[in-house]
Order: C-alpha cells, then sequence, then structure tokens
C-alpha cells in the first residue's frame, strides 16, 4: 500500500481513459453510479478506499495551492 505522495504516470492516465473495456463498459450502460462500485468488485473497492485515504495526488496540492 502506498503511503504519501503519489507518483504521477501520463502514461497511465492517458490509457484509462481510452481503453477499450472503459469504452464498452460506459456505451452498454453497464456503468455503476457513484458509491456503488463495491457492487461490481468489493476487493478492488476496498483496496481502492484505503489507498485513496492514506495517500494523495501531487497535481491536486499543487491545484489547491493556486486557488
Amino acid at each position: 500500500m502506498k503511503f504519501g505522495i503519489r507518483k504521477p504516470s501520463i502514461k497511465k492516465r492517458i490509457s484509462a481513459k481510452t481503453s477499450l473495456k472503459r469504452q464498452l463498459i460506459h456505451r452498454s450502460g453497464l456503468k455503476m453510479p457513484n458509491g456503488k462500485g463495491w457492487i461490481r468488485n468489493p476487493k478492488r473497492a476496498t483496496y481502492n478506499k484505503v489507498y485513496n485515504k492514506t495517500s494523495f495526488d501531487l497535481f491536486k496540492l499543487i491545484k489547491k495551492m493556486f486557488r
């Protein structure tokens, strides 16, 4: 598990937005509503919840500083 600042990856950011699997799920209407991801994959939802509470994004930190 990661603690502290996340190391940004432009490649992973782009591939996540343009993946074929994401496009198929999104266009077929199978997208889960916010907060209901634990129905589809409870293990991943648990991991993501812990990860997001224990680490922070450098870009979001910079954005908050310059508001």
